[in-house]
């Protein structure tokens, strides 16, 4: 994959750009334990369904408006978003609001963040619904609760799909490719 640093504020962002160039766009964002090559295979599954990929190595410090600016860097006006753990909190809030740069979201091992966790905690009660088509995908590490709880803020088509997996991205990538691929077809 090719490599880009973009500074956003004062901290350089490591992002990865591969696969057919192409208006079908997916951002990648991993968990925060997740090392840098996390989503290679998912991403070669998806160059192979004419997808373009873009992975920011490292969501640690990363927030929406950060998102935004390195997606502008990159020209990147239409993306569809995935994730997973830490990343897939991002995304969540990077996709709220009202429909438009985000056209799907795909996300594994958390909920939306008005959602309580496993533990009660709501991470952020004010984050809004969002407007787009969602995949939720539960895996072991997130209840079926939370995934169901989380259903209420999505004013879109909203799928649920569970595996028995600790790790969407290295356990079963494939599956991860498929509800992306799935998610950015128009048909």
């Amino acid at each position: 994959m090719k490599s880009r640093q973009i500074t956003v504020g004062d901290h350089a962002w490591t992002v990865r750009v591969d696969g057919p160039s192409s208006r079908h766009n997916v951002l990648l964002l991993p968990d925060a334990d997740d090392p840098a090559d996390v989503f290679d295979k998912v991403c070669t599954r998806l160059h192979e369904s004419d997808l373009q990929t873009i992975v920011v190595e490292s969501v640690e410090g990363l927030d929406p408006a950060g998102v935004r600016v390195i997606l502008d860097e990159l020209d990147m006006p239409y993306v569809n978003v995935a994730g997973r753990g830490s990343g897939a909190e991002l995304a969540w809030r990077v996709c709220a609001g009202r429909f438009g740069r985000f056209m799907s979201l795909v996300v594994a091992d958390h909920g939306h963040p008005a959602v309580p966790d496993a533990d009660g905690v709501v991470p952020d009660a004010t984050c809004p619904p969002l407007e787009l088509p969602v995949t939720m995908l539960v895996t072991k590490g997130l209840p079926r609760a939370t995934a169901d709880a989380s259903g209420r803020y999505v004013y879109g088509e909203f799928r649920v799909v569970p595996l028995e997996v600790d790790n969407i991205a290295t356990e079963a990538g494939h599956e991860f490719a498929t509800e992306i691929v799935l998610r950015t077809s128009l048909w």
